[in-house]
């Protein structure tokens, strides 16, 4: 089990403000949608149409693409799936959320099976952006695995935190050998992430804590479709195991 070398820098500062692009051909939803994502800390780029959103996918960066489900130029499945193709588009693996003013459940669940994250139907409220924002990508690669400054805020001593570990050690061990299982029922996984994300908390594993939060919120949003920040999840999980289990 990994021992630690005593106190490391402070915890990493919060993640840097999303970017997100919203495209819409209604001027009113797209002037509202992109002044309450400015308001909840966000850096928006509002396209008025598909073929124009395509071009700023493929060219900048974003964490967060809202697209409507009809514009000219392309409508949101269009958009997606021809940014998808594009490989070397700088957005191309950015989550996708569908908005539209009416959406039927055959709809939704076409739309989740074609790669969305979520559907925003429109009109919504802030609350409802703000769960939306939650799906943004934007610094997680980066965060450390286990930050020794914030476990050591949380159990007080060096001696605590090493045995918290080894318990984490052996919770995220059970984790990784169950989550094909764990998959197949959303609200079960839902109901793991929540406690392993306070695990995560008392350990200082951020970088796995933020994928269990994306992973967490995407199924609260959805609960059907591919359960896209998985791959990604998996991928932290094990990095944290090896990090714990590193003399």
């Amino acid at each position: 089990m990994k021992r630690m070398q005593g106190l490391s820098s402070p915890p990493s500062d919060r993640l840097s403000a999303p970017r997100v692009l919203v495209a819409d051909d209604d001027e009113t939803s797209l002037c509202f949608l992109g002044d309450a994502l400015h308001r909840l800390g966000a850096i928006v780029t509002l396209s008025p149409d598909g073929s124009s959103a395509l071009d700023r996918a493929r060219s900048e960066i974003f964490d967060l693409l809202i697209l409507d489900c009809r514009m000219p130029g392309g409508d949101a499945e269009s958009v997606l799936r021809d940014l998808r193709n594009t490989h070397e588009a700088h957005s191309v693996c950015a989550p996708a959320v569908a908005s539209s003013a009416e959406i039927d459940a055959q709809a939704r669940r076409r739309l989740l099976a074609a790669g969305f994250h979520a559907v925003l139907l429109k009109p919504c409220t802030l609350s409802d952006l703000r769960d939306i924002l939650a799906l943004a990508v934007t610094d997680r690669q980066k965060l450390p695995l286990l930050d020794d400054g914030q476990a050591l805020s949380a159990g007080g001593s060096p001696a605590v935190v090493q045995a918290l570990r080894g318990l984490f050690y052996q919770e995220l061990i059970t984790i990784d050998r169950e989550l094909e299982t764990l998959c197949q029922d959303a609200k079960t996984l839902e109901a793991r992430l929540h406690k392993l994300r306070s695990s995560c908390g008392f350990c200082g594993a951020i970088s796995l804590g933020e994928h269990a939060a994306s992973l967490q919120q995407h199924l609260k949003l959805s609960h059907q479709g591919a359960m896209l920040p998985l791959g990604e999840f998996r991928q932290s999980l094990r990095q944290t195991i090896q990090a714990l289990g590193t003399p």
